[in-house]
């Protein structure tokens, strides 16, 4: 089959190995996949994986190793994590496969991605997608359930104001997610070709330049990954609020953290979520990630569509197997 495989370098393999379902688990016939950032960092030796990379796909279910076989012939996602299922495991018994210590992710460790013709996955992972979901709506199911973390995680009050700083495609998903979800929430960035896409579907946007940065803020979600956004964030967040960081911050200078502990500042990490509301909201047409594409590519393209990734207005990469 083919596979796009990182080993020391990324290359696009014709003749890799099918692979073939475990018990309790189902082998996927990808239909369309994403390229994220993970992924590129990964050809930068990100987590030193090696293997098929990709965990953002759309693909139907064609042969189940279980006796249940009600997932057969259906549209399915994939969480991109699964633990051990050691029924002492607390992260397991909750379902959260993503902190479980022996966990396998998909095309990030140990475990082989979805930039293929086929993966296999257990079926406690696997998601069906609702008929009026169409294949470019959900190949985003893995960010925006990312997005719909932060509600799990924090309470946010109806009356309280949120900032989303960063307008990549992190932050444009969650400022999209936030604002379907009822939720008095701005986005403010850099590009205002980016703001735009938020703002024709009801989202508040700013100019960073033209934002006037002030501790007024309840909820300031960090989405740069930069030390200057997480800086700016800080300077949103009001006394006693919290600061949501979504993206990882690699920092190459010192910062100053004071101001989190003069204005009891709560910083809140926030990973990856659940599938099951993320594809209830896109079931609801609320969000329209079509804007979000900026280009599509056959499986036999795929080393282009990384390079097409790289570049700086790209938002998102698809995959077509």
């Amino acid at each position: 089959m083919k596979a796009v495989v990182f080993d020391k370098e990324l290359k696009l393999v014709n003749d890799y190995k099918k692979p073939i379902p475990q018990k309790g688990e189902a082998l996927v016939r990808v239909t369309l996949a994403g390229i994220c950032n993970t992924d590129y960092e990964i050809t930068k030796g990100y987590m030193g994986y090696e293997g098929i990379l990709g965990h953002e796909a759309v693909g139907v279910v064609e042969e189940i190793n279980d006796e249940d076989q009600s997932l057969l012939g259906k549209r399915v996602v994939a969480e991109i994590s699964y633990g051990c299922k050691d029924p002492e495991c607390p992260y397991c018994a909750e379902k959260l496969y993503r902190h479980c210590p022996d966990r396998h992710t998909l095309g990030i460790w140990r475990k082989d991605g979805c930039f293929a013709e086929y993966f296999t996955m257990p079926l406690e992972v696997l998601f069906e997608v609702p008929e009026n979901v169409t294949d470019e709506q959900a190949v985003f199911v893995e960010p925006l359930a990312a997005a719909c973390e932060i509600t799990e995680q924090l309470h946010i009050k109806p009356f309280q104001k949120v900032i989303v700083l960063g307008d990549g495609k992190l932050g444009l998903i969650t400022a999209l997610t936030l604002n379907a979800q009822n939720y008095d929430v701005t986005l403010v960035g850099k590009h205002q070709n980016k703001l735009d896409i938020a703002k024709a579907q009801g989202v508040k946007t700013s100019l960073l330049n033209d934002f006037a940065v002030e501790k007024k803020y309840d909820v300031v979600v960090e989405a740069t990954g930069s030390v200057s956004g997480f800086e700016t964030s800080l300077a949103l967040t009001k006394p006693r609020g919290v600061l949501v960081l979504k993206s990882t911050v690699a920092a190459t200078k010192e910062f100053n953290l004071a101001p989190i502990v003069i204005d009891e500042i709560t910083v809140l990490g926030s990973r990856c979520g659940q599938f099951g509301p993320a594809l209830r909201l896109l079931k609801s047409e609320k969000i329209d990630f079509s804007p979000l594409i900026s280009a599509r590519y056959k499986a036999d393209d795929a080393i282009e569509a990384f390079e097409k990734n790289k570049e700086k207005e790209v938002l998102k990469v698809l995959l077509e197997f």
